[in-house]
C-alpha cells in the first residue's frame, strides 16, 4: 500500500507523522524501523501516529514509535509537531487540543503556527513509578555503571528519565555512558539519558540519548526532566531555557504538584508517500 506522511521536526528532533483518520493501516514493527531508517526510509527519531480518540474528553490518539520500532509513552518535542499537523490537515480547528497517549492525556495550546505550548502532565518522583529500582524517593541517586560511581536523578515525564550533570555537555561521555545507563537494570523499562550542564539558574546545555533512538538533536520530556531535576535540586529558577544541539526550548515548572510546562518551535521539512 502508499502511505502519505509527512516529515516535521521540532528544535531538530524528527518526525514521520502520519494520519491514520483519514487512511487506514496497522503499525508493523519492520514497518517503523523501514521509516524511520535513513538509508533505506524515510528517516526519523520516532514515528508518530494521529488516530480517533478512544475517549469522548479527547480529540486524538497520539501513538509513538522510536526508530528501532518500540511503542513508548511520551515525546513532548513529537506533541508539539502532533498539534500543528492536525491544524495543518484540518482535522481540528481548535487551538488548544487535548490527545490521549499511552503515558495519559496531554494538554497541547497552539500559540501560533509555528510554536506550540504542551502541559506534559505533573512528573512523577517515586520510584515503583518511573519505573526505578530504589528503595527509598530522593532528589538524586548513587548509581553505579562499568565501574564507575554516578550520580543522577531520577523522574517520569509520562517516559522514565535518568538525568546526570556535566561540566561541559560538548566532552560528555554521551556515546558510551548513555547506553549503559539505558540498559541498566535498575530501569527495568530502559530509560532516556540526559547530560545536563548549567550555565546560569535560567539556563542549561543538554544532550540525550533516547530510549531506542540513541542521541538526537532535541528531545522535549528529556528536556522537562533536566530543568525539573535542576530545580529540584535548587540550581535553577522556576522557567528554564535548554539549549540542545537541534535548538532551544522553554520549561516552566512551578513545584512538586504542579505540572511542567514544555514551549518551542515546529516545523514541516516536507510531505511524501512510501509503498509498505
Amino acid at each position: 500500500m502508499l502511505l502519505n506522511f509527512t516529515k516535521m521536526h521540532g528544535a531538530g528532533n524528527d518526525f514521520v507523522v502520519i494520519d491514520l483518520i483519514s487512511q487506514r493501516y496497522r503499525p508493523r514493527e519492520q514497518d517503523i524501523r523501514l521509516l524511520a531508517d535513513r538509508h533505506f526510509g524515510i528517516g526519523c527519531d520516532q514515528v508518530l501516529l494521529v488516530e480517533p480518540p478512544d475517549s469522548p474528553d479527547v480529540d486524538f490518539r497520539y501513538r509513538i514509535f522510536n526508530a528501532d520500532g518500540s511503542e513508548v509513552e511520551n515525546c513532548g518535542n513529537g506533541a508539539r509537531c502532533f498539534a500543528r499537523f492536525v491544524r495543518d490537515k484540518q482535522l481540528t480547528g481548535k487551538r488548544v487540543i487535548r490527545v490521549q497517549t499511552a503515558g495519559g492525556v496531554l494538554e497541547l495550546r497552539v500559540r501560533d503556527k509555528h510554536r506550540v505550548e504542551v502541559d506534559m502532565g505533573v512528573p512523577v518522583f517515586a520510584p515503583a513509578a518511573i519505573p526505578f529500582a530504589a528503595a527509598a524517593q530522593a532528589d538524586h541517586y548513587p548509581l553505579t555503571v562499568a565501574g564507575r560511581l554516578l550520580e543522577i536523578g531520577a523522574l517520569s515525564m509520562g517516559n522514565p528519565h535518568a538525568v546526570l550533570t556535566v561540566d561541559d555537555v560538548d566532552t560528555a561521555a554521551v556515546a558510551t555512558l548513555g547506553p549503559a545507563i539505558e540498559r541498566h537494570p535498575d530501569f527495568p523499562q530502559r530509560v532516556n539519558v540526559g547530560f545536563m550542564q548549567v550555565v546560569s539558574d535560567t539556563e542549561v546545555r543538554l544532550r540525550v540519548h533516547e530510549r531506542g533512538a540513541g542521541e538526537t538533536l532535541a528531545c522535549g520530556t528529556g528536556a522537562c526532566a533536566a530543568a525539573v531535576y535542576g530545580i529540584l535540586r535548587g540550581w535553577l529558577r522556576d522557567t528554564v531555557t535548554v539549549q540542545l544541539a537541534g535548538g532551544k526550548l522553554e520549561i516552566t515548572w512551578a513545584g512538586a504538584g504542579h505540572p511542567v510546562t514544555l514551549t518551542g518551535p515546529t516545523a514541516v521539512v516536507f510531505e511524501g508517500s512510501i509503498k509498505i
